[in-house]
Order: structure tokens, then C-alpha cells, then sequence
């Protein structure tokens, strides 16, 4: 029972009221309404794209490129409805009109890393690494480095009021976790990332299984890139760029396997919140961007280095 509960997500929450209670008492600020609200409204989107994470991680794979997806449709849609000669900028439906050209173009490039990673048989780190490389570049020169403001007041209220966020946020990640815990699919998720050609002889549809995941990879980093570009009332071309690091870290610790088939929803949701309480109280101690990132980066190797000995444990024991 004991093994479980540490195998499990809950040792995260676990963590996560340990965390509270040694550092609120002597951080300044960090027990008080307005952090809390802070600390919501920065994970929600954090937590949005790290789910779609969690399913290609499920698969043994990883997507890279999630942060210059958010970049990319971040000023695609910026573009379409900003005051300064967008396209859409009168229209009464630029808004719906521009989260949905985003969350298609996510969908598309989630599809593109799809077929490079399932068809061609590219690896996942080489597939993405390019992909994000490719739409960095293509971001920036897209916009000239520059970035795109005056965005209609409907379009900012997605990512700024909190209970649209939380919405959209609970909507995302109960949909998801339905679909790995109580569909066809979550089944052969944990199939191929398991074992792929035991999957594949036992008649699990690999490539496709692998192809949607990164499809809903992509379109969480598009939907992410809504509530972000929202909350930061601009488009552009280095949105999210350092986020990386918490994307695929916050799933680690919550306790998704880097080595396939094993993932949840529930745990990563753990993680981000672990994360960011952790981003919180570094900040709230005015400490050096360079300093939060090497403790965070610490975290991560530590949690990290917890999934090669719990899989080197559990491939001893078969």
C-alpha cells in the first residue's frame, strides 16, 4: 500500500501541503488571496498544455515543440484581430473566429509532428527539436521580433478572468482524463507506450494511437496559447519560449513516466501545482530568474532521476 500511494500522484499533493506549510510561514505574501490568485492564474495554462504533454509521454514519446506552437499561434491569431490592420479587427466574431484559426492551426502542426514521429519513424526528440527550431524562426521572422498589441477586449477576457480559465481548464483535462481512463484509447496509449510491437501484434493501431497523440498535443499548446496570449495581452513570437522546462518537468513530477505507458491526468495537475507553488514562494523572495530556474531545473533532475529507478524496479521485477 505504501509502494502505491508513493507510485501514485497523491505523493505530490502530499508534497504540495508539506511545501505550503514550510515555506507560507516565512515567505512574505505567499498565504494571501491576491498569491492565490496569481499562483491560479499562471497554472491553469500551464496545466492546459502539460496535459497534452502527459498523453505523448504516455506513448514513450515527447513533444518539444509545444512552446513555439503556443509562439506561432499566438501571433497568427494576434494578427487576424489586432486594431492596427488586422484582417478581422471590425468583425464581431474576430473573436471566436481567431481562437478557432489557432486551435486548427495547432491541430495541424500536432498532426505534421504526428506523422514525421508514427509514419516516417523520425524520433520524437529529433522530430520536435526540429519542429520547434523551424517555428521559432518562422515566428520571428513572421513578425520581425515584433510584438502585436491592441487586441479586441473579448479576446483579453478569455485569458484574464479567472473563471473563464478555470472553465476552459477543467473542461480540457476532465475530457482527457475520460479519454486515458475510461476509453479505447487511454488502453492503447498504455499499450504502445508499454510496449509497441506486443501492441502492434496484438492488433493496437500504433501509428494512429501515436499520430492522435501528438494531434491533441497540439491542440492544447493552441488552446494554451488562447488563455496566455489573453493573459498577456499581446502576440508574440517568443511566447512561452523558457516554459519548456515546467511543461514536461511538471508532468515528470506528478509522476508520468519518461519511458511510456504509465501517465494521468490528475498527477500532472499535481506537478504543475508543486511547480508553480515553488515559482510562487522563489518569486515572492525576489530571487534571480537564473536562480529560480536552477532550483526548479533541480526538482526536475530529482524527479527525473525517481522515474529511472522506479522503471529500473519495475522491469526488474518482470
Amino acid at each position: 500500500m505504501v509502494s502505491r500511494f508513493v507510485h501514485s500522484g497523491y505523493l505530490t499533493l502530499l508534497l504540495c501541503g508539506v511545501y505550503c506549510l514550510a515555506v507560507g510561514t516565512w515567505v512574505p505574501g505567499f498565504f494571501t488571496l491576491e498569491n492565490a490568485h496569481n499562483v491560479l492564474l499562471a497554472l491553469l495554462p500551464l496545466l492546459v498544455v502539460a496535459t497534452g504533454q502527459t498523453v505523448v509521454l504516455m506513448t514513450a514519446g515527447i513533444d518539444l515543440s509545444v512552446t513555439s506552437i503556443i509562439a506561432i499561434t499566438s501571433v497568427i491569431g494576434a494578427q487576424l484581430i489586432t486594431s492596427d490592420g488586422g484582417p478581422l479587427a471590425e468583425n464581431w466574431l474576430a473573436t471566436p473566429i481567431a481562437a478557432i484559426a489557432m486551435l486548427c492551426l495547432g491541430v495541424g502542426l500536432g498532426l505534421a509532428n504526428g506523422i514525421c514521429v508514427a509514419v516516417l519513424k523520425m524520433p520524437a526528440f529529433i522530430a520536435t527539436l526540429t519542429s520547434m527550431m523551424f517555428l521559432s524562426g518562422l515566428a520571428i521572422w513572421w513578425t520581425q521580433s515584433e510584438q502585436i498589441y491592441n487586441l479586441p477586449r473579448s479576446f483579453l477576457s478569455i485569458g484574464n478572468q479567472l473563471g473563464s480559465v478555470l472553465l476552459i481548464t477543467i473542461l480540457l483535462t476532465g475530457s482527457v482524463h475520460f479519454l486515458i481512463n475510461r476509453t479505447l484509447f487511454g488502453m492503447r496509449l498504455r499499450a504502445v507506450g508499454h510496449n509497441p510491437l506486443a501492441a502492434r501484434t496484438s492488433g493496437v493501431p500504433v501509428s494512429k494511437t501515436i499520430v492522435w497523440a501528438y494531434v491533441l498535443s497540439g491542440f492544447t499548446a493552441a488552446l494554451a496559447s488562447v488563455l496566455i496570449t489573453g493573459q498577456l495581452e499581446t502576440g508574440s513570437p517568443v511566447q512561452w519560449e523558457n516554459n519548456l522546462l515546467d511543461i514536461v518537468g511538471a508532468t515528470v513530477i506528478g509522476g508520468t513516466s519518461l519511458y511510456g505507458g504509465r501517465g494521468s491526468v490528475i498527477w500532472t495537475a499535481s506537478g504543475v501545482l508543486l511547480l508553480s507553488l515553488i515559482d510562487s514562494s522563489l518569486n515572492l523572495l525576489s530571487l534571480s530568474h537564473f536562480t529560480i530556474m536552477m532550483i526548479k531545473g533541480a526538482v526536475i533532475l530529482l524527479a527525473a532521476l525517481l522515474d529511472t529507478l522506479r522503471y529500473r524496479v519495475n522491469e526488474g521485477n518482470h
